[in-house]
């Protein structure tokens, strides 16, 4: 399997919900990192700290979150995603759309870095 098949196959585990599928490419002391002025900003590291802190979050946040990526592309040991945030926040009730690019670093075919590039300007705004 390519790295870019195992970054898909964590995007299709998570348009299924299937957060056991989300996680499991990922290596033990996985370091995922949030951009800055994005609500859940910070580096999270190991999986469980990731569904708790991130994942669990974002859908506890927002009714709707939905992670939609336009391309995967393949350089070798890293993964770019490209595609679209979007949600509606569950306590103003406005909803935001924002683009988002992830770089994903791998070795051994597991995750072992994310980062994450957002306009988070967009989801703040929803959240006021």
């Amino acid at each position: 399997m390519s790295n870019a098949e195992i970054v898909q196959g964590h995007y299709s585990a998570s348009d299924a919900g299937n957060l056991d599928g989300m996680l499991a490419p990922f290596a033990a002391d996985i370091e995922w990192t949030e951009a800055a002025g994005f609500p859940l900003a910070g580096t999270y590291v190991g999986p469980q700290a990731i569904a708790e802190g991130v994942f669990i979050r974002l859908q506890q946040d927002w009714a709707d979150f939905t992670v939609e990526v336009d391309e995967v592309l393949d350089a070798g040991d890293t993964v770019v995603g490209i595609g679209t945030y979007s949600g509606t926040n569950r306590v103003t009730g406005k909803p935001f759309a924002a683009r988002f690019t992830h770089i994903w670093r791998l070795e051994g075919g597991q995750v072992v870095r994310f980062e994450q590039v957002v306009d988070s300007s967009l989801v703040v705004a929803a959240m006021e």
